[in-house]
């Protein structure tokens, strides 16, 4: 996905069970953040991030939407323990990751993989993408203050 395209209208079942659309979020702007794997020290770095600055994100306008190809299950394990209050798609198909452009082949160690890269939209209160972070851009400790400083 590009900037100014609409985001799919199904995005997936949260830790909670719940069925995510992104018309729920109409008239809202959206955070939507895509992380490799729960319970690891980047993605929980960022997730923890986002979280200590989820109030300010929400008085601007903007809900935290967080994805990854976990299970439900080690979603909710990994929102419990470190207290994330959004929602964590589980998209174990990656059919989700794949449309918003998320899925690719990346490097790590020198080992080349197939996985989730590690990327965030700034989705307007349409649905549109306005800001897209790529995974050179994010740096996870203080990814929200990286956002803060697009959308202030």
């Amino acid at each position: 996905m590009n900037i100014g395209d609409r985001i799919p209208e199904v995005l997936g079942i949260d830790q909670h069970g719940n069925e995510i659309k992104s018309s729920d979020y109409r008239g809202r702007k959206i955070v939507l953040y895509t992380y490799p794997k729960a319970n690891t020290s980047g993605c929980t770095a960022e997730a923890c991030s986002l979280q200590a600055h989820k109030q300010e994100l929400v008085e601007l306008g903007y809900e935290i939407i967080g994805v990854s190809k976990d299970k439900q299950e080690l979603q909710k394990k990994f929102a419990d323990a470190q207290g994330l209050e959004f929602p964590l798609i589980a998209d174990t198909s990656t059919e989700l990751l794949q449309s918003l452009g998320a899925w690719g082949e990346k490097v790590a160690c020198g080992r080349r993989t197939i996985g989730t890269l590690r990327t965030t939209y700034l989705v307007n209160e349409e649905g549109i993408i306005e800001r897209i972070f790529t995974p050179k851009e994010i740096k996870t400790k203080i990814h929200a203050e990286q956002i803060l400083n697009v959308i202030k």
